[in-house]
């Protein structure tokens, strides 16, 4: 198994694919890659054919997956508000390759029957797969699409990003294979001797303390300990320190516990990270952007870039720590358009934290509308959050 990246920017779309697919080709020593996938800048004009075309002529024997993207990612650069292209290519030995497009009717099959998803994705039933998923924001509910991924292959790993940059519904593409899609999901299931491993890191920490919601409706907290959700803030904010006031009343978001036999000692692993979407004072009533339950455990979390750095560096030293002397053989980061020089002043910054921690690992992505991966072994999608996919053989 051998991976490579390449990055390349220019004005012609042709041009600049086809230099990416040159610098991955040496990259890749005289092999020829078994997998590609490619993420193109939305600056580009949208016949994104040429992208289609340009792969396959320079890589007959790939199976071509991707999409386009806000900003693309490979070879260490992260390239914002310019037109790029990012390649990242495997020759794969041993592994079965099974690329899919999930149009809308597919998907609306798997929003009824979740395992009618088998009909579209036919996989070997005695192999383990892994999953890349890249749904079309406009069109595509990828919550429900994941959710259907996990009932049917509930051990499978699965990543992936919504496709992002296009201002309006069909102004995207989706590739797969030769051919280029305005709507649904893209992606492709790895079999056989491949391993994949996914590491999130949602950016944000605790304050205050754990809570359980005594009263909620939908994605309405009403009450936390039997007291109005808004009480419960304003008390949280007295507890903290200025530079954390400071923070709360621009990136407050609230961590909902996913394993709670723990009760008492939950750390940053252990919440999925929502957005607060609104207050109404008067009722002393809470938005949050997802479905509660009562007796449910929840936090306050705050986002901020020093925040999200050291989760993320967190998050890889743990993933590093537990691989030992091994290292992937290359991967995907599908990072939030929230990220990026917008979030930490800089250019380069995620990944220049996954070469700090895991060194020149083959590694390519692109910043996404939303972000797919595992937290406590169940699939979601996320926002603000950087979500790895990283591959080894499962020998080694």
């Amino acid at each position: 198994m051998k991976w490579a990246s390449a990055i390349a920017e220019g004005s012609d779309l042709a041009v600049t694919a086809a230099t990416a697919c040159t610098q991955l080709l040496d990259a890749l020593g005289g092999l020829q890659p078994d997998l590609v996938v490619a993420f193109v800048s939305a600056q580009y004009v949208d016949d994104w054919g040429v992208l289609t075309d340009a792969v396959g002529g320079a890589c007959p024997a790939a199976t071509l997956v991707g999409c386009t993207a806000g900003g693309v990612l490979a070879d260490g650069r992260e390239v914002e508000g310019r037109p790029a292209v990012a390649v990242v290519g495997a020759s794969l030995p041993d592994v079965g390759i099974h690329p899919f497009h999930l149009g809308l009717g597919e998907l609306a099959m798997a929003t009824a029957s979740p395992w009618s998803i088998r009909r579209t994705i036919e996989l070997p039933d005695d192999e383990e797969p892994c999953f890349v998923v890249l749904p079309d924001p406009f069109s595509a509910d990828a919550e429900r699409l994941v959710d259907a991924l996990d009932a049917t292959w509930p051990d499978a790993v699965k990543v992936g990003g919504l496709a992002s940059g296009a201002s309006a519904p069909g102004r995207g593409g989706l590739f797969c294979g030769p051919a280029v899609h305005r709507e649904g999901a893209v992606g492709f299931a790895l079999t056989g001797n491949v391993r994949a491993d996914a590491v999130v890191a949602q950016g944000c920490r605790p304050v205050g303390e754990p809570m359980v919601v005594t009263r909620c409706q939908d994605n309405y907290l009403v009450e936390l300990d039997g007291a109005p959700a808004a009480d419960a803030l304003t008390q949280t904010f007295a507890t903290l320190e200025a530079a954390d006031q400071r923070a709360f009343k621009t990136s407050l978001q609230l961590g909902l516990v996913i394993d709670e036999s723990s009760a008492g000692r939950f750390g940053q692993g252990d919440f999925l990270v929502r957005n607060l979407l609104g207050m109404d004072p008067d009722a002393g009533v809470l938005a949050v952007g997802a479905r509660l339950t009562e007796h449910q455990v929840v936090q306050f979390h705050l986002r901020d870039a020093t925040t999200s750095s050291e989760d993320l560096a967190a998050a890889l030293l743990r993933y590093k720590r537990e691989l030992g002397a091994e290292r992937p053989a290359g991967g995907l980061l599908f990072s939030c358009l929230g990220r990026g020089e917008h979030l930490y002043g800089e250019p380069d910054h995620d990944s220049r934290i996954f070469a700090e921690q895991l060194g020149p690992v083959p590694l390519a992505g692109f910043f996404c509308n939303g972000e797919i991966g595992p937290v406590q072994g169940r699939t979601f999608l996320h926002g603000y959050t950087s979500s790895f996919g990283l591959f080894r053989p499962r020998g080694g």
